[in-house]
C-alpha cells in the first residue's frame, strides 16, 4: 500500500463547517431528528428504538428487516426483487467503498474513475498499488460521458468502472442510454462496476422518469453503494450498504470488513430500518424534494442576477451544484481565496472546486453549493453571498 492522498474535501469541512455561520458547503439533506421521523411515519405512539433489546453485535450483515427495506430500494432491478442476502449494511457509504474497493483492487490492476468525484473513489485506489485513469465528464454535455473515451482508456488489466451517479459536485446524472452503453462495454470485457450511489434516490429536476440504478441491467459484475447521509437527512447514524445480484461480492466485502468494524451499531440499524419503512420512507423523500426546488430555485435566481459572474449546469439530482465563477476579463477567479474571503468576512461556506475537486489543476474557478439545508440558510447564505459579490468580489485575483 502506498501513501494515500490528503483527503481535500474532507479536510476543507473539517477546518470550516463547525464555524460557518451560514454553511453553503453541506451535503446532506436538512438533516431531521427522531421526532421528525416519528412525524413522517404518522404515529407519535411508534417506537424507534427497543430500549429493551440487549446491545450484542446483532446481526454482522445487518438485521434482515433492514436489508430488506434497502433491498425494496431497488424492486425490480435484479431479476426482479433484490433479496437481503444481495445487501451488506456498513458504517456509511465511505466504509461501503472503502470495503469494495479494498476487496476488489491492487497492486497491478488498472481502474477509470468518472470525474469529477468524490476523491476516495479514485485515491483509494491509487492508494492500493492500482493505476487510475480518470473519465473526465463533458461540461458542455450536461456533464456528460462519452463512450468512445472509455473504449480508450481501459486496459487489459482494467478490474473497475467507478461511477459516481448521480455525480458529486455537479448533480449530473448518468442517462439510461449511457448507463446501458457502459454496461454492454462491461459486459464485453467482463470488467467489474463500481456504482456510488449515494445521493440516490434524490431525483427533483429529472422529469417525469428516474434514471435507473446501476443494478437495474442485469449484469451480475456489479455493485451499488449508498446511505442515510445525503438523500435520506440522517448522517449522523452513520450507516450505509453494498447491494449486488453477485452475493460473492457481498461475501468479500463482509470477510474484509470482519478486521475493521465487524458490524454496524444495533441502534444505528433500528433508526435506519425505521426510516426506511413505509410510509416514513415516502413523507421523508417528499420533503426533501421539495425542499431541493424550492432552494434550487433560488440559486438559480442567483446565478442568473450575476452572470457576468457566474455560470453553471443547472443540477439535476442530488444536493450539490458546480458553479464556475469569473473576473470581468473572463478569467476564473481564483476559488480557494474566494471561499476563505467570503468565509473570512461574512461566515458563509463553500467548497474551492480547484483544491477540493481538482488536485489545483483542474476546474478553477469553481465552487461546489449545497442547496437542499433548510430554506432559511440557503435564503440568509444568498444573502449575504450577494453582498460579497457587490462589494469584495471585483477585487479577487483571477488566473
Amino acid at each position: 500500500m502506498v501513501h494515500i492522498k490528503e483527503f481535500a474535501v474532507e479536510r476543507w469541512m473539517d477546518e470550516y463547517e463547525d464555524n460557518a455561520r451560514y454553511n453553503l458547503a453541506e451535503t446532506c439533506c436538512a438533516s431531521v431528528s427522531l421526532n421528525d421521523l416519528e412525524v413522517f411515519a404518522g404515529s407519535k405512539s411508534t417506537n424507534i428504538i427497543d430500549f429493551s433489546k440487549k446491545q450484542i453485535y446483532g446481526a454482522i450483515r445487518g438485521s434482515k428487516q433492514l436489508r430488506q427495506n434497502i433491498a425494496n430500494l431497488y424492486s425490480g432491478g435484479i431479476d426482479g426483487d433484490v433479496k437481503p442476502s444481495q445487501v451488506l449494511v456498513t458504517n456509511g457509504a465511505i466504509q461501503a467503498n472503502f470495503l469494495t474497493l479494498y476487496t476488489n483492487v491492487g497492486v497491478g490492476d488498472h481502474v477509470v474513475c468518472q470525474y469529477p468525484t468524490y476523491q476516495q473513489l479514485y485515491s483509494v485506489p491509487e492508494s492500493f498499488g492500482a493505476e487510475v485513469s480518470l473519465w473526465r465528464s463533458d461540461e458542455t454535455k450536461e456533464w456528460g460521458l462519452h463512450l468512445e473515451e472509455l473504449e480508450k482508456l481501459v486496459q487489459p488489466n482494467t478490474k473497475l468502472i467507478i461511477l459516481n451517479n448521480p455525480q458529486n459536485p455537479t448533480g449530473a446524472v448518468l442517462s439510461r442510454e449511457t448507463l446501458q452503453g457502459i454496461v454492454d462495454f462491461a459486459r464485453k470485457h467482463s470488467i467489474t462496476i463500481h456504482s456510488d450511489e449515494v445521493y440516490r434516490p434524490l431525483f427533483h429536476s429529472t422529469g417525469s422518469q428516474n434514471p435507473p440504478s446501476i443494478l437495474s441491467f442485469g449484469y451480475e459484475k456489479c455493485y451499488a453503494t449508498g446511505s442515510m447521509s445525503k438523500a435520506f437527512s440522517l448522517a449522523g447514524i452513520r450507516l450505509g450498504w453494498i447491494v449486488s445480484a453477485d452475493t460473492s461480492i457481498i461475501d468479500a466485502c463482509a470477510s474484509t470488513r470482519d478486521y475493521t468494524t465487524i458490524s454496524v451499531s444495533q441502534v444505528d440499524d433500528q433508526i435506519a430500518t425505521f426510516a426506511l419503512s413505509l410510509p416514513t420512507r415516502e413523507n421523508l423523500m417528499q420533503r426533501n424534494i421539495q425542499l431541493a426546488r424550492e432552494n434550487l430555485a433560488l440559486v438559480n435566481a442567483f446565478v442568473e442576477k450575476f452572470s457576468w459572474a457566474c455560470q453553471w449546469t443547472r443540477p439535476k439530482a442530488g444536493t450539490t451544484a458546480f458553479i464556475e465563477f469569473f473576473g470581468r476579463n473572463g478569467r476564473p477567479i481564483r476559488d480557494v481565496e474566494f471561499c476563505e474571503r467570503l468565509f473570512a468576512k461574512t461566515g458563509a461556506m463553500l467548497v474551492p472546486g480547484s483544491r477540493c475537486f481538482g488536485g489545483d489543476i483542474d476546474f478553477q474557478g469553481y465552487v461546489r453549493l449545497g442547496y437542499v439545508q433548510e430554506n432559511q440558510i440557503i435564503v440568509d447564505g444568498l444573502k449575504v453571498l450577494e453582498d460579497f459579490m457587490r462589494s469584495d468580489y471585483e477585487t479577487l485575483p483571477t488566473y
